[in-house]
């Protein structure tokens, strides 16, 4: 039950968003070069013939130019390929040569057949000289091998006949977890889901603390993938201060998808409890004194905590100098199994900007934070970049309907001019969202004015009873016609 987590080294997410930079229009060129030099160390390294066929196969793979426009789960006429959806775009960029090197991969395929072969071998003789567990470990080498060459189909395989043969209720789950990650490897949706559910029922039959905050951690990012932004950031911010799946996501990159959740979803007292004042995230976001009164602790312990051990310490600390913006965050976790690998500093300046002045209201910077955001963050990240014009559009939306809230009556040109755009713009940005019934508001365009129209709870109940009752006759009445009969056919 306490046991170390096992089976987490591979499938190596990291590979995946290298594979996504690639594809990436987005990405600087640098960067791709970059990430094509660690897929490349990475297929030698790892022997990884089934991924390297996978991606740059003249003909089957995704990222080859002869093949451009062949769906990715397309299966071939003489090789299924292996089916995955970890390209930003279906065509990938054009400087980008990943060239196809026949004898390299068939020295990469002689020597996976070398290693199965080893773990075969190692597999007959537990079962003529040792026991069950000798024999299951020898099958867990074969699966964590499928896992780190890259065959998603024979890695899902090997790990569901691992799991039905074991019985210590810790590896389950650690199986499990690993296909998980094959799912989010290969951008497969659904098998994550499926997965998760499992994990989820394992976990409720008894699993240890680490493991149900390893699932928590797992069940956030696969709901912020789905657009469940409501639902992933109580998940998220609640895995900072327990964060130990390095093998899922580094801590900067679990910060910035907590911040990016939390500012979507968050009423606005949960959002200054949980984002704006967070020690977690203080802790990164914040600047001089608040940056380092959390890292001391001194945040959490709140204003009316009189410890002296505390005020020694917070009194002893050197005072700080100018706040840096890229911050390195390995030294800010740590836990068993995968320890933080050294992590890159980030900028999270765009990201502060945007919850400090989306809290204060400081509209026009919050639109340039926004746009910030969306260059550094949601454009460069496998998991947010499908959603990111949606994830734009609802920040806009909070934004919109937070001014709205407290005003009756709005000028058109002082509520453009607050957030720095276009009359134009406002109107036609706004009209979106009052036609879908998401601001309750009317534009005068004439008057130049924007007149907020919330009814009570009892009127706003008594029309939804309404809509929904008009709704539901409609339903009944088609549904009427369509199973009515004539005299003739009732015999």
């Amino acid at each position: 039950m306490g046991s170390d987590p096992q089976y987490i080294k591979f499938p190596d997410l990291t590979l995946a968003q290298h594979v996504f930079n690639l594809s990436n229009p987005s990405c600087p060129q640098t960067v791709r070069q970059t990430s094509l030099k660690k897929v490349q160390d990475a297929i030698s390294e790892n022997k990884m013939a089934p991924f390297y066929r996978h991606l740059a196969h003249p003909v089957e793979g995704i990222l080859n130019h002869s093949g451009e426009g062949v769906p990715q789960h397309q299966a071939s006429s003489t090789k299924s390929l292996i089916s995955s959806n970890m390209l930003a775009s279906r065509k990938s960029p054009q400087k980008i040569d990943f060239p196809w090197d026949e004898s390299l991969y068939q020295s990469l395929v002689e020597d996976n057949k070398k290693e199965l072969d080893a773990f075969q071998k190692e597999e007959d003789e537990a079962e003529e000289a040792a026991g069950d567990t000798e024999v299951l470990a020898a099958r867990g080498k074969r699966a964590e091998f499928w896992a780190r060459v890259g065959d998603k189909d024979k890695a899902i395989e090997s790990h569901e006949a691992l799991l039905e043969k074991t019985t210590f209720l810790g590896t389950k789950i650690d199986l499990v977890l690993a296909m998980i990650r094959i799912g989010l490897f290969f951008g497969d949706t659904l098998s994550v889901r499926k997965n998760i559910e499992r994990a989820n029922t394992l976990i409720e039959s008894g699993g240890d603390w680490d493991r149900r905050n390893r699932l928590k951690a797992y069940k956030g990012l696969h709901l912020l993938t789905i657009r469940s932004y409501s639902v992933a950031a109580p998940l998220l911010l609640d895995s900072l201060s327990t964060f130990t799946s390095y093998e899922l996501c580094s801590y900067s990159a679990l910060v910035i998808y907590s911040v990016l959740a939390g500012s979507l979803s968050l009423k606005r007292v949960d959002f200054k409890a949980k984002v704006v004042d967070a020690p977690e995230i203080k802790a990164i976001l914040g600047s001089g004194e608040d940056r380092v009164a959390a890292l001391t602790g001194e945040v959490s312990s709140g204003p009316g905590a009189n410890d002296e051990e505390m005020k020694d310490a917070s009194t002893s600390r050197a005072t700080p100098g100018a706040a840096t913006t890229a911050i390195n965050l390995t030294t800010l976790g740590a836990g068993s199994g995968i320890q933080a690998e050294a992590e890159a500093p980030v900028d999270f300046s765009p990201l502060a900007n945007l919850v400090s002045s989306l809290y204060n209201g400081n509209y026009r910077s919050f639109f340039v934070a926004l746009a910030a955001v969306e260059d550094n963050f949601l454009t460069q990240d496998r998991y947010l970049y499908e959603h990111r014009a949606w994830f734009v559009r609802e920040m806009r939306l909070r934004a919109y309907q937070q001014l709205l809230q407290s005003y009756r009556v709005v000028g058109l040109n002082s509520m453009a001019s607050d957030f720095g755009v276009t009359v134009d713009f406002l109107d036609r940005d706004l009209a979106k969202f009052i036609a879908s019934n998401r601001i309750a508001c009317t534009i005068d365009r004439v008057n130049g004015i924007i007149e907020t129209n919330r009814p009570d709870d009892k009127n706003k109940q008594y029309a939804d009873v309404v809509k929904h009752g008009d709704a539901l006759i409609t339903k009944l009445q088609k549904y009427g016609q369509a199973v009515r009969l004539r005299g003739s056919e009732r015999s």
